[in-house]
């Protein structure tokens, strides 16, 4: 297995939590929309401070590079957490309007995100780093989220 297939499969269960809170949200079900949320943001945040913590860090010391890839990274989610913070509001506020303005703008960043950091970072990150001991602390850091 490679040091970031955890970060893959991450990535997948984040999707699949969007689509719940957003399919909750949309169909006025905000009781169920504000858990799904919740759940969204708690594995967002574990699934950005695991690379910006762990996998972010060692790659910069293996390889040098400071600010390339890893910096893109670290500024497109400080992008998201924005928008998760504009959905919190308007889900606060029960505005469908807000919350699915938010939703689009996040999805297409999220897509967009996923696949720079699968087609190009993480690779460069297994190359850079295959025999360090990365792999096991991000599956230990998803898994207890």
């Amino acid at each position: 297995m490679s040091i970031t297939a955890p970060l893959f499969q991450h990535h997948k269960h984040c999707d699949e939590l969007f689509a719940d809170a957003e399919e909750a949200c949309a169909n006025g079900d905000w009781a169920a929309g504000e858990t799904a949320f919740a759940l969204l943001v708690d594995q967002l945040e574990t699934h950005f401070t695991s690379e910006e913590q762990l996998l972010f860090p060692a790659f910069e010391a293996a390889t040098g590079m400071t600010s390339g890839p890893t910096e893109v990274m670290r500024g497109e989610h400080r992008q998201m957490r924005d928008l998760l913070a504009q959905m919190q509001a308007a889900l606060a506020t029960r505005d469908s309007d807000a919350f699915g303005g938010g939703a689009e703008t996040l999805l297409i960043l999220m897509q967009q995100h996923n696949m720079k950091e699968e087609n190009i970072l993480y690779p460069m990150c297994d190359n850079a780093l295959g025999g360090s001991d990365v792999g096991a602390s991000l599956v230990e850091r998803l898994k207890a989220s």
